[in-house]
């Protein structure tokens, strides 16, 4: 019997598709783990210490999960939810996984 897959991950050939909860302002950058969506669903919570404005927080969420992920900046990208706090990452070709994505 196959195990339910979570609904805040997928993948889709190569590529990592997250669903993510933001909080920007945060004392530091750090993933916290899963958090209830407006959906109902799942998500995984960062924090990140850059303010919500100019796109600053994007730009900083990219930069650190580049370094979660082990990849080069232009390999994870914002596809969802630009201007709100719940958001679609995508990373393509992720070379290294937290454990939550590794089973």
């Amino acid at each position: 019997m196959n195990a339910a897959r979570p609904a805040w991950y997928r993948w889709e050939g190569e590529t990592l598709i997250l669903s993510v909860r933001v909080q920007p302002k945060a004392s530091s950058d750090e993933i916290v783990g899963l958090c209830a969506d407006a959906l109902g669903g799942e998500s995984l919570k960062v924090r990140i210490t850059a303010p919500p404005v100019d796109g600053k927080a994007n730009a900083h969420l990219v930069k650190f999960l580049a370094k979660i992920f082990a990849v080069a900046k232009s390999r994870v990208s914002v596809v969802a939810g630009d201007c709100g706090r719940q958001k679609r990452v995508q990373i393509v070709r992720p070379t290294r996984l937290p454990l939550a994505i590794q089973r």
